[in-house]
C-alpha cells in the first residue's frame, strides 16, 4: 500500500479514539424550551442539506436521492415515502424455500433473512421505512442468536414484516402484532406460557420487559423525557413486582396459531405449517383466572375463561401500557437516538412525545406523525445547532457499511446481497441486524463511558457499548478491504466508483463528491486538506510504452480508494451531526 496512504490513516486512527470518547456524545445543547416545534420546512436550499437529511432518514444519500430530495422538499419526500410499498423479508424466505426445494437440496437459514434486510438497506426504494424500522428493531428487540430463534428464520423474517407494516401505522396496534407474533412468544419465553398452580407461577419475562424496554421504562417521566422525583429526590418507579407478576397472568394461556386450539397445539404438537408466522392464539384452558393487577388496573377472578375473556384481558393490558404518559417520551427519545442524536434536548423530546400523544387530528401513537417531528424539528434541522460539539451520534458499523454501498451504487453479483454474520469486532462490524446479544440490544439507550468527557457531562453514547479498541481496527481494516474489493461471501456485493474515478485526476474534486456523498460536507478544513494531500501523493502515470493503461487505471483507483477510506476513518464521518 502507498505510504502517502498509510501516513493520514494512522493520524485519522489516532484521531478516532478522541472523537469517540468527546464528539460521539450527542446532542444535549441544542435546543431551548421556547424552540419552535416541529417545522415543515422549505425545499432543501443546498444539497449538503439534502445529504445530511438522508444520513438522519435513510440509510445514506447517493448522488440521485441527494438531487431528488434538494428538487422536492422535506414534507414531500415523507409523503412519498410515506406511499412507498414495503420490502416484504418473508416474502424473500419464501421464494428461498421454493427454490431451494426445485434444486432439491438446501434449506433456508439466518442468512436468508440478512440477505433480504442487505438487500432492502442498500438497494431498497423504501428508505424511510426501511431506516425506522431498524429502529424499532433495537427497541422491541427479537435475535436470532440464541436457540430460540436461530433455527427460525422465516419467523424472524415475518416479526420484521410486522415493524415494518406499522413504522408508518399506529404503535398501539404495533405493539398489539408484537406482543401476539411467535417469534416474540419464542424469544422471550411465553409461548405455551401456563397459569400459575400450588407449584408454578406464570412465567415473567415478556411481562417484565415490554414494561421496561418497549413502553413505559423504568421510571416515571415528565413529559419532555426528565425524570420526575418524588420528595426525597429519587427517581420514581413506573411499576413494582407485583404489577410484573399480575401482568404475566395476561399472557398465560397464549400459544401456537393453528386451526383449533387442542390442548396437544398448544404443547406445541400436530403444528401447522404457518405456525412460525401465525399470531398467537388463545387456549382458555391455560389461562389465569386468578385475579390480575397492575399499573392500577384490576381484572377481577374468574370461575373459567373463555378466547372472549383472555382476548378482553389482553386488550385491557396493551391499552394501559399503551395510554401511559411514559410512552411519548421513551419511545420518542430512542427514536431520536436511533435517527438523529443521541442527547436530545428536553424539549425536542417534548415534541415529539406531543405528536405521539396528539397527531393533529386527535389520535394517539401515529407513527407518521411520530417521524415528522423527529425528523422536521427545528433540533434536528438547524445546521447552526448542528455544529454544536453537543450534537449528534455516532453512526453505527451497520449503517456505516450500508451508507457506503448506497453512495457508491453498489450492485449483487447474485441479487441476493449475501452479506452474513458480522459480529467479530476484530475482524468484521461488530454488529449484525437481527443478532443482537440479549434484549437489551447492542448498546443500551442509556450507555455512559466510564471514565470519560461524556459522562462526567451527563451525557450518554449508546453506540459506544460495542465500540473499543479492538473494533475501531476491525473497522478500519474491513472497510479497507470492502472498499477495494467488495464484500459479503464471494465478493458479492461490489461498488460502481465510475463517477468517482473520471474526477480522480483533480484530488480536490474527488474529495469534495466523496465529502457530500459521506459526509454532507462537514470535513473539517484540516482533515479535508489531509485528504487531498494523502490523494493528490498518489502520482498518475503516464500510459506504458505499449499504450497500455493498466497502470493509469489503478492510479486514479487507489486515489478513489483513498479518498474513500480516510473519510469514512475520519471523526467526522464517524460522527454523524
Amino acid at each position: 500500500m502507498n505510504p502517502a496512504f498509510l501516513r493520514p490513516a494512522r493520524k485519522l486512527a489516532s484521531l478516532l479514539a478522541l472523537a469517540l470518547t468527546l464528539a460521539a456524545c450527542g446532542g444535549g445543547g441544542g435546543g431551548s424550551e421556547n424552540d419552535a416545534g416541529p417545522q415543515q420546512p422549505a425545499a432543501p436550499v443546498s444539497k449538503t442539506e439534502a445529504a445530511r437529511f438522508l444520513s438522519q432518514s435513510t440509510y445514506g444519500a447517493n448522488e440521485a436521492s441527494i438531487n431528488h430530495l434538494a428538487s422536492v422538499g422535506y414534507a414531500r419526500w415523507l409523503d412519498e415515502q410515506f406511499s412507498k410499498p414495503l420490502s416484504p423479508f418473508k416474502a424473500h424466505i419464501d421464494r428461498t424455500i421454493a427454490d431451494y426445494a426445485a434444486a432439491g437440496t438446501g434449506s433456508v437459514n439466518t442468512n436468508d433473512v440478512w440477505e433480504a434486510y442487505w438487500k432492502q438497506a442498500i438497494a431498497g426504494e423504501d428508505q424511510l421505512r426501511a431506516r425506522v424500522a431498524f429502529a424499532l428493531s433495537q427497541i422491541l428487540v427479537i435475535s436470532a442468536a440464541g436457540d430460540s430463534l436461530g433455527g427460525r428464520p422465516r419467523t424472524v423474517a415475518g416479526y420484521y414484516d410486522v415493524l415494518q407494516t406499522h413504522s408508518f401505522g399506529n404503535f398501539r396496534q404495533l405493539l398489539n402484532d408484537v406482543t401476539l407474533h411467535p417469534g416474540m412468544a419464542l424469544y422471550l419465553t411465553y409461548m405455551a406460557n401456563r397459569k400459575e398452580s400450588a407449584t408454578r407461577v406464570p412465567d415473567e419475562n415478556y411481562a417484565r420487559e415490554i414494561m421496561q424496554l418497549f413502553t413505559i421504562g423504568l421510571h416515571q417521566l415528565n413529559p419532555d423525557g426528565t425524570l420526575k422525583r418524588d420528595g426525597s429526590g429519587n427517581p420514581i418507579p413506573t411499576y413494582t413486582n407485583e404489577d410484573v407478576t399480575g401482568l404475566a397472568k395476561v399472557f398465560t394461556g397464549w400459544s401456537w396459531g393453528g386451526p383449533d386450539n387442542s390442548n396437544s397445539r398448544f404443547g406445541g404438537g400436530t403444528p401447522d405449517p404457518n405456525r412460525d408466522i401465525l399470531p398467537l392464539q388463545a387456549y382458555p384452558n391455560y389461562a389465569s383466572v386468578s385475579e390480575k393487577k397492575f399499573l392500577g388496573v384490576t381484572i377481577a377472578a374468574r370461575s373459567t375463561a373463555t378466547v372472549a375473556d383472555m382476548q378482553a384481558d389482553l386488550k385491557l393490558a396493551l391499552d394501559t401500557l399503551f395510554n401511559h404518559p411514559n410512552v411519548g417520551p421513551f419511545v420518542g427519545r430512542q427514536l431520536i437516538q436511533r435517527l438523529v442524536t443521541s442527547n436530545p434536548s428536553p424539549a425536542y423530546v417534548q415534541r415529539v412525545a406531543a405528536a405521539f400523544a396528539n397527531n393533529g387530528s386527535g389520535v394517539r401513537g401515529d407513527m407518521k406523525a411520530v417521524i415528522r417531528a423527529v425528523l422536521l424539528d427545528n433540533e434536528a434541522r438547524d445546521a447552526n445547532l448542528a455544529s454544536s460539539t453537543q450534537f449528534g451520534k455516532l453512526r453505527e458499523p451497520v449503517i456505516r457499511l450500508a451508507h457506503w454501498a448506497r453512495a457508491f451504487n453498489a450492485t449483487s453479483k447474485s441479487g441476493t446481497f449475501m452479506i452474513q454474520n458480522l459480529n467479530n469486532p476484530i475482524s468484521q462490524l461488530a454488529q449484525t441486524p437481527l443478532f443482537s446479544p440479549s434484549v437489551f440490544n447492542f448498546f443500551r439507550p442509556g450507555y455512559v463511558p466510564g471514565g470519560t468527557a461524556i459522562g462526567n457531562a451527563g451525557l450518554v453514547a449508546p453506540e459506544l457499548q460495542i465500540t473499543n479498541e479492538a473494533s475501531v481496527v476491525g473497522y478500519l481494516n474491513f472497510m479497507n478491504d470492502a472498499i477495494r474489493n467488495g464484500t459479503g461471501s464471494g465478493r458479492d456485493v461490489l461498488p460502481n466508483y465510475a463517477a468517482e474515478i473520471a474526477l480522480a485526476d483533480d484530488a480536490a474534486k474527488l474529495q469534495a463528491r466523496v465529502d457530500l456523498l459521506l459526509t454532507h460536507g462537514q470535513l473539517s478544513a484540516a482533515t479535508r486538506d489531509e485528504i487531498i494531500n494523502a490523494i493528490a501523493a498518489i502520482s498518475i502515470p503516464k500510459p506504458a510504452a505499449d499504450g497500455s493503461t493498466t497502470n493509469v487505471d489503478n492510479a486514479r483507483k487507489n486515489r478513489v480508494y483513498t479518498a474513500i477510506f480516510l473519510t469514512m476513518a475520519s471523526p467526522e464521518y464517524l460522527v454523524q451531526k
